[in-house]
């Protein structure tokens, strides 16, 4: 089952069970895939491309959820916390810390980087492998202490 498929089926039975907020979140999910497929000027979009789709989201909520964080604006850090958590549930599983670790010794090794002037070639190498699955900034942070 695609993502937009699933996306249907969850807001019917959001419709159903007159889940506002996460009806919401749905249709937004919806309307920026819709976005991205007409951005690219096709009906549908790869898997990877729907990853890619979800991936901004979150960038977009988590970096909203901390902005309102620092604001001292609890009610719409709760608001964003809450639609981050129904966008989490499209996510593919993340990796452990571990995991993330060991795929960047990994691509380090691949790309015979041995200095921070290097790190765009083990992440060009990374990115593909982690894609939704882990945290980009956590990714680049990892990469940069191994390459001190």
């Amino acid at each position: 089952m695609s993502l937009l498929e699933r996306l249907n089926e969850d807001m019917k039975q959001a419709m159903k069970n007159k889940e506002k907020e996460k009806l919401s979140v749905i249709r937004m999910l919806k309307a920026a895939m819709q976005n991205e497929a007409i951005k690219l000027g096709r009906q549908t979009l790869s898997e990877e491309e729907e990853l890619t789709v979800l991936s901004r989201e979150v960038k977009q909520r988590k970096d909203s959820l901390h902005e309102f964080q620092k604001a001292n604006r609890d009610d719409l850090a709760e608001k964003v916390q809450n639609e981050l958590a129904f966008v989490d549930i499209y996510m593919p599983e993340q990796l452990t810390d571990e995991e993330v670790e060991a795929l960047v010794k990994q691509a380090i090794s691949e790309s015979g980087a041995s200095s921070k002037v290097d790190m765009g070639k083990v992440m060009g190498i990374l990115m593909p492998k982690v894609k939704g699955k882990a945290d980009g900034a956590l990714v680049s942070k990892l990469v940069q202490r191994h390459l001190s």
